[in-house]
Order: C-alpha cells, then sequence, then structure tokens
C-alpha cells in the first residue's frame, strides 16, 4: 500500500484539521482586534479614554497586527515558538496605544520627553513589530508545511511517515 496514497479518512482528518485552524486563527483574530483596539482606544469606547488623538495609520496597524497573529496562531505547529510573535506583538502594541496612557512609560520617560521623544517614533515601532510579526508567521507557515510533508493522517491520527505518532 503506498503511504502517499489519499483515502476517505485521510482527506476528512485534513479537511477536519483544517477547519479547526481555520476558526482557531479567525478567534484569536477577532478576539485580538477587539481587546488591542479597545484597550489601546483606537475606537472610542467606555472602558478607555484615549489622551491623544488616533492618528490615521493606527487603526491599520491594529488590523494588521491582529490578522498576523491569527494567520499564526492558525498555522502553530508544537515546534514553533511564539516568542518572536509575541516580541512583535509587543512592539506594535506599544505603537498604537495612548503614549501618555501608558503608565511604565509615562514612569520611564515623563511627560514631556514622552510627547516628544517616544511619540513620533511610535508609527515606527508598530511598523516594526508588524514586520517581527510577518516573518514568525513566514516561519511558522514554514514550519506547518515542513511537519504536512512527511504526515499522513490514519484513523484520526497523525503519524509521521518516518516513525509512530510524535
Amino acid at each position: 500500500m503506498n503511504l502517499m496514497q489519499s483515502d476517505g479518512p485521510t482527506q476528512q482528518a485534513r479537511y477536519g484539521d483544517t477547519l479547526h485552524r481555520g476558526i482557531r486563527g479567525i478567534a484569536v483574530g477577532i478576539a485580538l482586534f477587539a481587546v488591542l483596539g479597545t484597550v489601546t482606544a483606537v475606537w472610542a469606547n467606555p472602558v478607555f479614554v484615549r489622551m491623544t488623538p488616533v492618528g490615521p495609520w493606527e487603526f491599520g496597524a491594529t488590523v494588521l497586527t491582529a490578522l498576523l497573529a491569527g494567520v499564526t496562531v492558525a498555522l502553530w505547529v508544537p515546534r514553533c515558538r511564539l516568542g518572536t510573535s509575541g516580541a512583535g506583538g509587543l512592539a506594535s502594541f506599544l505603537g498604537i496605544a495612548c503614549p501618555t496612557c501608558n503608565k511604565v512609560l509615562m514612569l520611564i520617560f515623563g511627560g514631556p520627553a514622552l510627547l516628544a521623544w517616544f511619540d513620533p517614533v511610535r508609527p515606527w515601532l508598530a511598523a516594526a513589530g508588524a514586520i517581527v510579526m510577518g516573518f514568525a508567521a513566514f516561519r511558522t507557515w514554514q514550519a506547518f508545511r515542513e511537519s504536512r510533508s512527511d504526515l499522513q493522517i490514519v484513523g484520526g491520527v497523525e503519524t509521521h511517515l518516518t516513525g509512530g505518532p510524535q
């Protein structure tokens, strides 16, 4: 019997895995979009009030951050580490968030220095965070493709062609 041969149960298991990953990625992306946009007060909400006006790029950065996080979570395989994506997400958050509302940054820089020095670099920080998250999503996609190239799903259980379940 050819191990690479596709049969009904294998196709069903792969479809189920794809559906599960897609739902998980969409759920994480939507949740992150809602939480990040609310906490950073990109849109008006009763929970958080923003002290500085929202820039034209901040909504787009919020969408891109949520999208890349959703893709990374959807494609995640056990051998991937999420540290790079987390660092990019933190940089994006700091770039999107109101500079004067962040108590930690306010303690580090002080109010005038924060607005004079940190506020102008926030778009670049958000862009750098998105680039790092994009790199993490790309690496996760590569690891996902490699892990799927040597897998066979038998009876709903993923089995590596080189051995048993891993």
